[in-house]
């Protein structure tokens, strides 16, 4: 394991941050297939949320975001069992990667009012000596 990150999300204030800035709060955030995915839902706010608490988790998990790197590079979406998988793109993948991690496991969960999420990075044993560890 390289390392666990874990975030609650109020899901009103994600609703307010959608109508107050539209594709400026979206487009910086989420990618295409998350923004398509939730609006396909009852309540967009809600799975936007989820997806929000997720990447927050797994910010937490990797120790933290360097410089030069999005939210949106994480990616959160539905597997076929509709498990939620994780794809990390751009500067968020290779950092990832430098610092051992090969897969992240990510669990959301959410009620009328609040999201949450749970993710678990975990990679080789075999990790660079001298760098931060997850």
């Amino acid at each position: 394991m390289r390392g666990v990150g874990v975030d609650l999300v109020e899901i009103a204030r994600v609703d307010r941050a959608v109508a107050r800035w539209g594709e400026r709060f979206t487009g910086r955030v989420f990618t295409a297939e998350e923004i398509r995915y939730s609006s396909k839902r009852a309540r967009p706010a809600q799975h936007l949320s989820a997806r929000f608490a997720g990447k927050e988790a797994v910010i937490k998990a990797l120790g933290g975001l360097r410089g030069g790197c999005r939210m949106s590079e994480i990616e959160i979406v539905s597997g076929p069992m509709g498990r939620p998988l994780v794809r990390l793109h751009g500067a968020v993948g290779l950092m990832a990667a430098d610092r051992g991690v090969t897969e992240i496991f990510l669990s959301l969960s959410h009620t009328a009012e609040t999201a949450a999420a749970q993710a678990v990075a975990v990679g080789s044993s075999g990790e660079k000596e001298g760098r931060d560890a997850v």
